[in-house]
């Protein structure tokens, strides 16, 4: 797992990379800043909604500012921690957008003996991406309050955090790399047979997305990671076979 990511990350010194990474940063900020213009937007209705019953009942000018004073922070907190929540679902649309790229120059560096891999339509590659996204975020956002009661009992709310998305990203990036190289049904197949190393592959995904700066480099790295976890897995089964 360690030699899989050390190569993952050498993946950076490649100018091809390079220019992918570029471009898939761009791509991910473009995803945070959308996610933070809805979520401001949204608690700015909501907060003049709240301060407009505030007057209508007649609070007082300190209550009122209080309301405001609460508000102001909670709101904030709230865009923090739907940042964090939701960063991993922004890097899997941003990813999308260069899959092939990665996995193209990720091979032809270390595995330039295999053959073409199969092209993916861009409408496939686009709705596996907008499906990680989606599941993403709903099963966190749904599992919002959970995190929240768990504030009081760390690290157990870390370890809910990382297991659910770990367990996600495993299994969506890992059935990316392997429907290039064999069916649907063999990838998922593969997975299972190696459910508990395509997890702790997922966690780790997880967990250095949600590490500030490393986590920009992470579209190139994350792929480039899964891959190399991919190939190990089939090359095993290859042998036992």
């Amino acid at each position: 797992m360690l030699a899989n990511l050390s190569k993952a990350f050498g993946q950076l010194t490649d100018p091809g990379s390079r220019r992918i990474f570029w471009r898939a940063l761009a791509l991910t900020l473009a995803c945070y800043i959308l996610l933070w213009f809805i979520a401001f937007y949204t608690l700015s209705w909501v907060g003049d909604g709240l301060l407009a019953w505030a007057e209508r009942e007649n609070f007082s000018d300190f209550w009122v500012g209080v309301i405001q004073v609460v508000f102001a922070g909670g709101a904030f907190s709230a865009i923090i921690l739907v940042s964090f929540l939701l960063f991993p679902a922004s890097v899997a649309v941003a990813l999308s957008f260069m899959l092939e790229e990665i996995c193209e120059r990720v091979e032809a560096r270390y595995y330039p003996n295999l053959p073409p891999a199969r092209a993916q339509p861009v409408a496939e590659t686009l709705t596996d991406a907008l499906r990680l996204a989606g599941i993403t975020i709903g099963l966190n956002l749904l599992l919002l309050p959970v995190y929240l009661l768990l504030l009081f009992l760390p690290p157990l709310n870390v370890v809910v955090f990382y297991l659910l998305n770990g367990y996600l990203l495993g299994r969506e990036y890992f059935e990316t790399a392997a429907v290039r190289r064999m069916t649907a049904a063999q990838g998922r197949q593969l997975r299972k047979a190696h459910r508990s190393r395509v997890v702790l592959a997922g966690v780790v995904i997880a967990i250095l997305l949600t590490v500030p700066l490393l986590n920009l480099f992470m579209p190139i790295v994350a792929m480039a990671f899964i891959l190399h976890v991919f190939e190990g897995l089939r090359e095993r089964q290859g042998a036992a076979a």
